[in-house]
């Protein structure tokens, strides 16, 4: 597989699952930063989901910066590591500043 970005967004087969996590096959944003990505086989990521989200900010943020098939948002809630394994393919990649607003959500989540 092709070198793994922080702030790349790829499809990734997320089951199986527990309890109330995000299922099945979707984008991921990765949010580890490029030196886990490279040398650890595992990233962490956050799920992307379509489906309009009523919590806003910091549980989710509506990405722009990105072209998704659908209107789409990052559920800075549902962080998870995942295996190099179960990514697929590379949909694209978002701005810094976007990022780094998700990085902030997270920060305000766990702080």
């Amino acid at each position: 597989m092709a070198r793994i970005l922080r702030g790349e967004i790829y499809w990734a087969e997320l089951n199986p699952v527990r309890g109330h996590e995000q299922a099945g096959l979707r984008p991921v944003l990765v949010i580890s930063n490029d030196f886990l990505n490279e040398r650890s086989g595992t990233i962490i990521a956050m799920a992307i989901t379509s489906q309009v989200q009523l919590a806003g900010f910091p549980l989710t943020l509506q990405l722009t910066s990105v072209q998704l098939p659908k209107p789409s948002w990052v559920k800075i809630n549902q962080v998870r590591t995942l295996s190099v394994e179960r990514l697929q393919r590379r949909i694209g990649r978002i701005r810094e500043e976007e990022l780094s607003k998700i990085i902030e959500g997270l920060f305000e989540l766990v702080g």
